[in-house]
């Protein structure tokens, strides 16, 4: 059986690395793709282009828009002087953000009454819009409390106010940069994607050049074949996941906390899942356009109900209850659990057992389609 193994092993390297687009699409894919998603999956908004339109023009107006300007968020890029401004900059996408101070504004303050400000947002994209607006009712309040102690003070009542003073710490991700969390995210998608595609054409592939047919015939048993061709995209996707892992750690300064071994280790009880996977999708196709699609089929879903982009606890009850099916929503929180809280398996049990349980389900029923398939 051994022998047997280790022919079929030999096979599929030798074509694997015979082919100059294969080793393009196994090694150099994945680095450009961690490279370009470690730039572009960051949700902080530090960047936030602001009109001004300052009727009021008094030194209670110019000290608020200075406490917005003086910010690193928001950046003046327009000086309003019409009404008909506000929509044309809007309209146009120039500016996130216009604040408008009408006339009266700097009188209000100094007698005591309310005044008002108003904020126009571009809501087109709602998450970065509520961060614009935590980053405004902020600076709002700051600005509040300084004309309220500058008022305590002139009346001699300062040492009389009670105030609050909140301390907070985030822990694991204490900067709470964003990048920290979507880039382990990223390396589970990469990898799934890559593990089922290469399993799920494998085979299609030997069905389309009519090596199938002299497999068969041959002395190779199925599970001896099963194991001869995807043994070796397990090695590979280790091999990614270790060259990508020390990518995120090295180029972008990602932290890595826990142990790399285990994470390995992690990632071979997932790859029963994802191998088990694409070789079911290649007992059902035909060629390997039909098994690239039906693998993308596959992997839109389950990238969504993962948790990666959108938290699995605002979904629905139903869709939550169908996350339970899903193994790369179990997976996420590993490798996620692993970079960002250094935990091991002591914690992360609870989402091993239920990955292996999927993993050998899946690989045991594309070994029975498969086997049913060459008798």
């Amino acid at each position: 059986m051994f022998e047997r193994v280790k022919a079929i092993l030999i096979k599929e390297f030798k074509q694997i690395f015979r082919d100059p687009r294969m080793k393009t699409i196994i090694f150099i894919s994945p680095l450009i793709q961690i490279i370009l998603f470690g730039y572009s999956a960051n949700r902080d908004i530090t960047y936030v282009p602001t009109a001004i339109f300052d009727r009021d023009n008094t030194k209670e107006s110019r000290d608020l828009l200075r406490k917005f300007t003086y910010s690193k968020y928001f950046v003046p890029v327009r000086y309003l002087t019409e009404d008909k401004q506000e929509n044309e900059v809007l309209d146009k996408g120039q500016v996130s953000l216009v604040i408008r101070i009408d006339r009266g504004f700097g009188r209000d303050l100094k007698a005591g009454k309310q005044a008002d400000i108003q904020l126009v947002f571009d809501g087109t994209d709602s998450n970065t819009a509520m961060v614009v607006m935590s980053y405004v009712n902020t600076i709002i309040s700051n600005y509040q409390q300084e004309l309220f102690k500058d008022r305590a003070d002139t009346a001699g009542f300062i040492n009389t106010v009670p105030s609050v003073d909140l301390r907070d710490r985030a822990w694991f991700n204490g900067n709470l940069i964003s990048r920290n969390y979507y880039l382990p995210g990223v390396i589970s998608t990469i990898v799934t994607v890559m593990s089922l595609l290469l399993s799920a054409m494998a085979i299609v592939k030997e069905k389309e050049i009519g090596t199938m047919e002299q497999l068969t015939v041959s002395p190779l048993k199925p599970l001896e074949l099963i194991i001869g061709k995807l043994l070796p995209f397990a090695v590979i996707a280790l091999i990614q996941v270790t060259l990508i892992t020390i990518l995120g750690v090295l180029w972008f300064q990602i932290p890595l906390r826990g142990n790399l071994f285990f994470l390995l280790f992690a990632t071979c009880i997932y790859l029963f899942t994802t191998l088990g996977i694409g070789l079911f999708i290649s007992t059902i196709s035909a060629t390997q356009q039909e098994a690239m699609m039906s693998v993308f089929l596959f992997y839109m879903p389950t990238v969504l109900l993962s948790g990666f982009a959108y938290p699995i606890s605002n979904m629905p009850q139903v869709i939550r209850w169908s996350t339970f099916i899903n193994p790369l929503r179990y997976f996420m929180v590993v490798i996620r659990s692993v970079f960002l809280k250094g935990v091991g398996i002591e914690v992360l049990w609870t989402q091993l057992v239920p990955l292996l349980f999927i993993g050998l389900t899946v690989i045991t029923l594309s070994y029975l389609r498969f086997r049913k398939r060459l008798a």
